[in-house]
């Protein structure tokens, strides 16, 4: 009876903070027929999963589809926007002042026309920066809502690369836990394609985040990708960053025992408070989940970085979205990770401060990210 007191408190939590507005579902992304001078318009290209949806400015709904589709997408921020967070529109098309909106959106023709406009993408930056960032999203999110918050992540971390969203049928409902999960599973093959598509591309670095249970699917797909054998591209793969990840503790184990130490350390975005996985662990029968429940120090020595996110103030009240808060800071966070990270110490000196260092950067107070978060990383690196 505790147990299901606590399953309810936690879902109320998240009903609070799903319900905070309209949720992005029909006619969100029409093109809206008014350009506002401030804002700064983002090309985003979309790998998804879902059912196209006849409703005029809607696109994909949760529904599950084969094969593979795809779609270009130029999403409108505006100039208020505030970092970390994402400016929803009360109703729809929304009001390219104040709101993300979409300036264009169409479907673009199988895996020709992606790579072709991926290419094109490319060839429009110059050259050491040609890099593709790759976003998979999580659980109980709408295909709006996964498109608006990968432009704020692009936004706000002022990436370079061409962003592509692979999007999988997530139905955007809490009670759908199950078919998501089914549905991210299902989608292993075309991720894994996906990924193949991009490495093959003129591309020069891939780049991949993971929130919650996106995180699932893309380490399957990579561990897909480890079996078959060889990959004349991998050397192409750049940073790989698994946020809030929604993975039963034992199976990323049991993962990780098949890769292997990889020869790039990856990215783990946790936080010991995240009501979200708290859900999930109690739907899991108590096992641990990746993203909460983990040894820092146990994962640092299969080969993770591990941003440790627990006294950081989350934007919403789940703190299942607080990786989004990271982005304000990935241009200084991407300067010092290409130095190398070496084991944690005790407390920054000024001269690390002044060198730039990670470690002196993570400790920095409210001045990066509002609140101070830890970092660590194993030992020899």
């Amino acid at each position: 009876m505790a147990r299901r007191a606590c399953l309810a408190a936690a879902l109320a939590v998240s009903v609070l903070a799903a319900g905070c507005g309209s949720r992005p579902e029909e006619g969100f992304l029409a093109p809206v027929a008014q350009v506002d001078s401030g804002a700064t318009p983002h090309t985003l290209l979309v790998a998804t999963t879902r059912k196209r949806d006849d409703r005029p400015g809607t696109l994909f709904n949760g529904e599950r589809s084969t094969p593979l589709d795809f779609a270009k997408i130029t999403v409108s921020v505006p100039q208020n926007h505030a970092e970390g967070g994402v400016e929803w529109a009360s109703t729809a098309p929304g009001n390219p002042k104040t709101d993300f909106v979409v300036r264009e959106a169409g479907y673009l023709d199988g895996e020709k026309a992606f790579v072709s406009t991926l290419n094109a993408q490319l060839a429009t930056r110059p050259k050491g920066k040609r890099d593709v960032f790759l976003f998979i999203h999580g659980y109980n999110t709408l295909f709006a809502e996964g498109l608006y918050r990968f432009a704020q992540l692009v936004h706000d971390s002022k990436a370079p690369g061409v962003p592509v969203l692979f999007t999988w049928a997530s139905r955007g409902q809490l009670t759908q836990y199950v078919y998501d999960t089914n549905s991210a599973t299902a989608a292993r093959d075309d991720l894994e394609r996906t990924i193949r598509l991009l490495l093959a591309s003129n591309a020069e670095q891939v780049n991949i985040l993971a929130h919650s249970m996106g995180n699932w699917v893309t380490v399957e797909a990579l561990r897909q990708i480890r079996l078959s054998g060889g990959l004349p591209q991998a050397s192409k793969f750049g940073r790989l960053i698994l946020a809030a990840p929604d993975i039963d503790l034992d199976v990323f184990k049991s993962q990780m025992r098949r890769f292997g130490k990889p020869a790039k350390p990856f990215f783990i975005v946790l936080s010991k408070d995240d009501k979200a996985l708290g859900v999930s662990n109690f739907l899991a029968g108590g096992q641990g989940r990746l993203g909460a429940d983990s040894d820092p120090e146990e994962l640092a020595a299969l080969g993770a970085v591990v941003i440790d996110m627990t006294e950081v103030k989350g934007l919403d009240s789940s703190n299942h979205g607080k990786f989004a808060q990271l982005a304000a800071v990935a241009p200084r966070l991407t300067a010092v990770l290409e130095k190398g990270v070496t084991p944690k110490r005790s407390a920054a000196s000024a001269e690390e401060i002044a060198d730039g260092s990670l470690e002196a950067i993570v400790k920095l107070p409210i001045t990066i990210i509002g609140a101070p978060f830890r970092l660590i990383a194993g030992a020899g690196r």
